[in-house]
């Protein structure tokens, strides 16, 4: 008869056991990742940025990275457009890493997917991430339901476990907005509980130069990362819900505090406000920008008292600034 194999607390608490590991410091841990987001979001971009980071292993954002061979089986793409977004990403071809591999060519889970996987960690056993773009293009059954979807993540799961590298399967979203980002993930909750980690790329409008990043799982800490795609379509990290606003924002924000000091009202426009701002920060804001940026650090404003609306008036964008003051309805000033 067979027993449980068990371990008593009191052993647990004296027993030393390896952390797991991390692929990116404190974001990436091996195990199986799902990565999910709209369509035409930036995941693609994202996920052939990660490859290139971690083969060379430099930063991503001020997280450090693990070197390491890496694999991106790119399904929903073609050499044509992988290329494009080489040159885009790495613009200095004898840095294009020789140990970043990419493949275009679709194999189904339920033995192909999984043997060719295994042959490439034979080739190359010191691969340490290998990333699925998209999990539909590797799944030979197209039906979704708890079971199938738990099987199916549970396959990649396994492979992750047995060569100790993290797998991060593509996923898309649904359009139907949740409270729970991570409820929007296409298929049932047997994905997330399969999975060792959730990221979801997320923006308020698809297109848009502003992304967040949520993140959950069993060995990070839930958070949310503020980026902003940069012009090489590279995401450039923001802020970060575990740690302080960034020098770039903590600047916008004090220009916004210095320039109300004197007044408890002030009606601006975009132009105008991106010009003192930038003058003010010492960084560039564009017009757009600058508005985008108002309505991101909505929070951080409001914590020091500073509520910022913006309207139209015949056409035009108009931006009221509000500072709140002890005195404020006694006594209001304005900013001419």
């Amino acid at each position: 008869m067979k027993k449980f194999n068990t371990i008593t607390v009191a052993d647990l608490s004296t027993k030393c056991i390896q952390r797991t590991p991390f692929i990116i410091e404190e974001i990436l841990p091996k195990g199986l990742t799902i990565l999910g987001g709209l369509g035409k979001v930036g995941k693609s971009w994202f996920s052939f940025w990660l490859v290139m980071q971690v083969a060379k292993g430099e930063p991503i954002w001020n997280f450090k990275t693990t070197k390491g061979t890496t694999l991106y089986l790119a399904f929903e793409d073609n050499e044509e457009r992988l290329q494009d977004r080489l040159f885009m990403l790495n613009d200095e071809i004898e840095n294009a890493p020789a140990n970043a591999h990419l493949c275009i060519e679709i194999s189904k889970m339920g033995g192909e997917l999984e043997s060719r996987i295994r042959s490439f960690m034979e080739e190359h056993p010191d691969t340490n991430l290998i990333i699925i773009d998209t999990l539909q293009k590797v799944r030979g059954n197209t039906e979704s339901n708890y079971i199938s979807d738990y099987e199916d993540v549970t396959i990649l799961k396994n492979l992750a476990d047995e060569f100790k590298i993290a797998i991060v399967v593509i996923h898309h979203l649904r359009k139907q907005k949740d409270s729970d980002i991570f409820n929007q993930i296409t298929g049932s909750t047997g994905l997330q509980g399969a999975a060792d980690t959730m990221m979801v790329l997320d923006q308020n409008k698809r297109g848009e130069d502003y992304a967040t990043l949520h993140l959950v799982g069993r060995d990070v800490k839930s958070r949310e990362l503020e980026l902003e795609r940069g012009e090489d379509n590279i995401w450039i990290l923001l802020s970060d819900s575990l740690h302080e606003l960034n020098v770039k924002d903590t600047n916008f924000v004090n220009a916004i505090d210095k320039l109300m000091r004197d007044a408890d009202f002030w009606t601006t426009n975009p132009t105008e406000l991106s010009t003192l701002i930038s003058a003010e920060s010492g960084d560039n804001y564009s017009n757009k920008m600058v508005t985008k940026v108002l309505r991101r650090l909505a929070k951080s404003l409001e914590n020091i008292g500073i509520y910022c609306n913006m309207r139209k008036s015949n056409g035009c964008r108009i931006i009221d600034i509000t500072k709140m003051r002890d005195d404020s309805s006694d006594n209001i000033r304005l900013l001419k």
